[in-house]
């Protein structure tokens, strides 16, 4: 689909703004205006191509819990290629470039510096994780009124799940392209757990590809890391989801050594971890899979903003490590269904 706005997406924007309009600036307490589905997925269509094919530049800012990342993003598209550079401005210096599927992260201090395959799940400006029809069987679309954010004009939308197993999330979508300018993700009691949102934003910057693909040539002296990520199923681990939750589908399954701190050499006898994720088109769920280390393991769960982690033993020889964005009973609702098969 092309970028420009074809008569459909204008017909469509004519009905999503109309919506958000009779609302005024602030979202209403009923949530909004629901919108029909046709319209809602054209307009997460939208959003998703704005993302990868749009020229865009920015400073992101992610807050939740307390704590506060911040990453400088310039993401370039010429012709079918796709180019991206993102500085973490907090921390401990880390540069990630991607052209297309090829990911290269930097660590300066150590002169570390990771080659791999881009993972399945693309991250914040885009929104789907998987087929927007996915999506809107367990959300509903509601247009909860106009907004400004980082200079620009924008629609404001709210994603409500259908059921219990997720959480909701409010979108600020940048008015002319589309593309998304803040994302909220909500607790059942409408407590905001973490928000990602830019808080400078070009859009439409002139494509400087060469800014990116140099810099992935330009690797003498650096320690140069290459993962081996082999993929696979989970039956062909041993493994299987007794009760599959509702509304979530396997996206991808790979087998690989368990991850080292950067700057440090990875063991040949670490053990491999199967990692399975799961998705329901707009969040996503890993399970890591491993041997159980009793001097290691410990059962308990952690959150940081909207993500939550379960870990707890699987029989008596594996341990499985389950994180994502949603409630921790969803998680726990996945570390019960998984089971031995041999």
């Amino acid at each position: 689909m092309p970028i420009a706005a074809s008569w459909p997406w204008q017909r469509c924007a004519a009905v999503l703004v109309g919506a958000a309009a009779a609302f005024g600036a602030m979202p209403s307490r009923a949530g909004g205006d629901p919108v029909p589905a046709p319209q809602a997925r054209q307009w997460l269509q939208r959003v998703q191509i704005a993302a990868a094919q749009r020229n865009y530049q920015g400073t992101l800012v992610v807050t939740g819990a307390g704590a506060i990342s911040s990453s400088r993003i310039t993401h370039y598209c010429e012709g079918v290629q796709s180019y991206e550079r993102v500085d973490m401005l907090d921390g401990q210096p880390r540069r990630v470039l991607r052209k297309n599927d090829q990911t290269l992260t930097l660590w300066p201090a150590a002169k570390v510096a990771r080659i791999e395959q881009r993972e399945s799940i693309p991250p914040f400006p885009a929104l789907l994780k998987g087929s927007e029809d996915q999506l809107l069987d367990r959300y509903e679309l509601l247009a909860e009124g106009p907004g400004r954010l980082a200079g620009h004009e924008a629609a404001v939308f709210l994603l409500r799940p259908r059921d219990g197993h997720r959480f909701a999330q409010r979108l600020w979508s940048e008015q002319s392209t589309g593309l998304l300018l803040r994302a909220d993700v909500l607790a059942a009691d409408g407590r905001v757990l973490e928000t990602s949102a830019f808080s400078d934003l070009t859009i439409g910057a002139k494509a400087k590809p060469e800014s990116v693909s140099a810099a992935l040539k330009q690797l003498d002296g650096w320690r140069v890391l290459k993962p081996v990520h082999q993929r696979t199923e989970l039956e062909a681990e041993g493994w299987q989801l007794k009760v599959p939750l509702p509304g979530f589908h396997l996206k991808s399954c790979i087998k690989r050594q368990l991850e080292t701190t950067a700057g440090t050499s990875q063991s040949p006898a670490a053990p491999d971890v199967v990692q399975a994720v799961f998705t329901d088109g707009l969040t996503h769920v890993s399970l890591f899979i491993e041997p159980l280390q009793v001097d290691r393991h410990r059962l308990g769960s952690a959150t940081t903003g909207a993500t939550h982690t379960w870990m707890q033993p699987v029989g008596s020889s594996h341990w499985v490590t389950v994180m994502g964005d949603v409630p921790m009973a969803t998680l726990k609702q996945f570390a019960q269904a998984l089971e031995r098969r041999r």
